[in-house]
């Protein structure tokens, strides 16, 4: 059974070591697995610029990108695919690296005053000696959430993503707004409804770019279906197991519409 532990390290990769390898959003994969071993032809006998993950199997692992050029006749698979489509991918593990190399890139100097960033000896955080303060991996909180009404649930299509998936309302939440607000405000925004009842159900990180999914449940109070037209194509109430096409249960998305499911086909609301 294979073991994902997130971590960190200040050191850099060693011949030994495992390198989740990158190239713009794809994942650049190997033969075999989705790690490459620290000394595979991909990086030219070079260890490159790599940042610490954790360890998979008792091996530690770090991230890197390679230009489109050095991808060779290696597979690329984009992140939305491998997370979407692929049942044998890492999520958590590919969620993690993309996060983290985004960081990595975007705090290579510091937002205050422009000085060159280093490690900090003790976090996972980018250190500015001049300002003294640490650039911590950035996280967005989003809110999902699956409405009820009676023994329907709400799905909707996005009007900017190309899958033909029906899904969630989904939004980031706003300074100052607590979760519960953000769902009231999404939903309304986005379609015109009032929701009551509003309860935790899950959360996964996505990491498009840094996004922290919490996903809740919530009932129908009132409204008619107004959507917004740039953010939703088309929206409507399904029965449990007569809905179109959804996202696979690796996304909190189809976590959240299953488990809505089953609630609505037990007859209640699950402790």
């Amino acid at each position: 059974m294979t073991q994902w532990i997130p971590g960190w390290t200040t050191r850099r990769p060693e011949k030994g070591d495992l390198i989740l390898a990158l190239s713009g959003s794809d994942v650049v994969k190997p033969d075999n697995g989705w790690l490459h071993e620290g000394d595979s032809r991909l990086f030219r006998g070079e260890l490159p610029d790599s940042v610490s993950l954790g360890s998979y199997n008792g091996r530690d692992v770090f991230v890197t990108e390679v230009p489109d050029s050095g991808v060779g006749d290696h597979e690329a698979i984009p992140l939305r695919d491998a997370l979407l489509m692929l049942s044998d991918a890492p999520a958590d593990m590919l969620s993690t690296g993309f996060q983290v190399w985004q960081w990595w890139r975007d705090h290579r100097y510091c937002g205050r005053c422009g000085e060159q960033t280093g490690f900090h000896p003790r976090e996972r955080a980018k250190w500015c000696e001049p300002c003294g303060i640490p650039w911590y991996p950035r996280l967005a909180p989003c809110v999902i959430v699956v409405i009820r009404r009676d023994d329907r649930l709400l799905l909707a299509r996005s009007s900017r993503v190309k899958r033909h998936f029906y899904s969630l309302i989904a939004g980031f939440v706003e300074p100052g707004e607590s979760l519960e607000g953000a769902v009231h405000r999404e939903v309304k925004e986005e379609t015109g409804l009032d929701v009551t009842n509003i309860r935790y159900h899950a959360s996964q990180p996505w990491p498009f770019p840094h996004q922290l999914m919490v996903g809740f449940f919530a009932d129908y109070a009132g409204g008619e279906l107004v959507l917004q037209e740039d953010e939703l194509a088309d929206a409507d109430w399904f029965l449990p197991g007569d809905t179109p096409p959804v996202p696979p249960e690796t996304t909190i998305s189809g976590r959240l519409i299953r488990a809505m499911e089953n609630e609505i086909s037990r007859g209640g609301i699950p402790v």
